[in-house]
Formats: structure tokens, C-alpha cells, sequence
């Protein structure tokens, strides 16, 4: 099983009983608003921050999605998009920057959050990987979760050696739940030591707080 499939997993996991999951690749339905970036489908408007590695001037270039990779998927109940840098594919890259949208209206954000911490693990050595909270849950308003990962499993075909450290922001409507989320990769290294991580501390608590603050999902009109 490669990464790929398995994170794939990952998705049709939280999307729970449902029919065939038949996902359509078509171009990304994605604008750009200010200093942000929307993504329109399956009855909703994702607002999403820029992507995080940009240098200055070019996300007030306004015109940011020439300098990045996009890949985007859809059914009639979800759809999911993933931003890459430049040069970088969904085979080969080192960091991930998504956004995922599932129409269910009546499941409650902590089960989805469960569903994703499930999926995850199921891709990760256990004895070098763990979930972390940027703060305290408010009712519906989830705090960041982060995820740490030293080590994927041997039987994730081409990515033995390496590991990656993840942060994702939750959203809900009436209609749909969805995740903003960012994940850097690299060399397998020791989760309690943060100074071996594939991303630095400041740079990940800075990147939770933005998803977590700047990430919101609403009806499409």
C-alpha cells in the first residue's frame, strides 16, 4: 500500500457508511479573495489562508495559484483539495497543505476529529506517534490538533525512513463538516525531541493559530 492510497483511506474513512466513493480529478474551483484563497463545491465556500511558505511579495502578488501545485477531487458529497509547492506532486513532496469538505450535517465535530485521529494512526509506527491539542476545546469550536509521527509503518511502500508532522483546524455548517490542514515530511526522527521534527516548533504553532483562526467554511450562496 502506498502513502497515497492509504490517505485516501483516511477520507473515505471520515466520510463513514456511504456508497461507492466515486471521486471525479477536475480543475481546482478555487479563487483567490484578498489574502486568501476560497474553494467552492459541494454547496460550500472554504476560505483558506495562503499557503504558509510563499515569500511576502508573492502572496500580495494576487495572483498566487500559478506558484504552487494543486490537486483537487470531488463527488457529490465531498471534495478535496491539496496545495503543494511549486515542483512538488501527491507522490513526492514535503509539505501538504489541504482543505476537505464532507456533507454531513449531523455529525458532530468530535467524532469527526476521532475519525481523522484513527485514520492517521493507522499510517504511523505506534510507538512514535501522538496527538496534541493547540489548547482547549469550546463547545463546537474544536482547538487545533497536531499530530506527530517519527516513523510511517514498513508497509507503506516507498516512504520507509521517513515521518511527518501534522496540524489541522476544524470547521462546521448546518450541511457539512471540514479540516484545513498542513503536514511537513521528512527523515524519520524522534518525536520527543522537536528539534529533530521536519518543521520547526514556531513555524507549526504559527500555522495552527492561522488555520485555526482563518479557516472557515459557510454555505455557498
Amino acid at each position: 500500500m502506498t502513502f497515497a492510497r492509504s490517505m485516501l483511506a483516511v477520507f473515505l474513512l471520515l466520510a463513514g457508511p456511504a456508497p461507492a466513493f466515486a471521486q471525479v480529478v477536475t480543475e481546482a474551483p478555487l479563487v483567490e479573495e484578498g489574502n486568501a484563497l476560497v474553494l467552492t463545491s459541494v454547496g460550500h465556500k472554504f476560505t483558506l489562508p495562503l499557503p504558509d511558505w510563499l515569500t511576502p511579495a508573492e502572496r500580495l502578488s494576487g495572483n498566487v495559484q500559478p506558484l504552487v501545485e494543486t490537486s483537487f477531487r470531488s463527488d457529490p458529497t465531498q471534495a478535496l483539495l491539496e496545495i503543494y509547492p511549486k515542483g512538488e506532486t501527491p507522490e513526492q513532496w514535503t509539505t501538504l497543505y489541504g482543505a476537505r469538505i464532507t456533507l454531513e450535517a449531523s455529525r458532530p465535530l468530535t467524532d469527526y476529529r476521532s475519525a481523522v485521529m484513527y485514520g492517521y494512526s493507522q499510517t504511523c509506527n505506534p510507538k512514535l506517534s501522538g496527538f496534541f491539542q493547540f489548547g482547549e476545546d469550546n463547545g463546537d469550536d474544536l482547538a487545533a490538533l497536531g499530530y506527530v509521527c517519527g516513523a510511517y509503518l514498513d508497509r507503506l511502500e516507498g516512504y520507509q525512513g521517513q515521518g511527518e508532522v501534522m496540524v489541522m483546524a476544524f470547521s462546521k455548517t448546518e450541511k457539512g463538516v471540514a479540516i484545513a490542514y498542513q503536514e511537513w515530511r521528512g527523515p524519520l526522527f524522534d518525536p520527543s525531541n522537536p528539534e529533530t521534527w521536519p518543521v520547526s516548533t514556531d513555524v507549526l504553532k504559527a500555522r495552527a493559530e492561522q488555520l485555526q483562526a482563518e479557516a472557515s467554511l459557510a454555505l455557498a450562496d
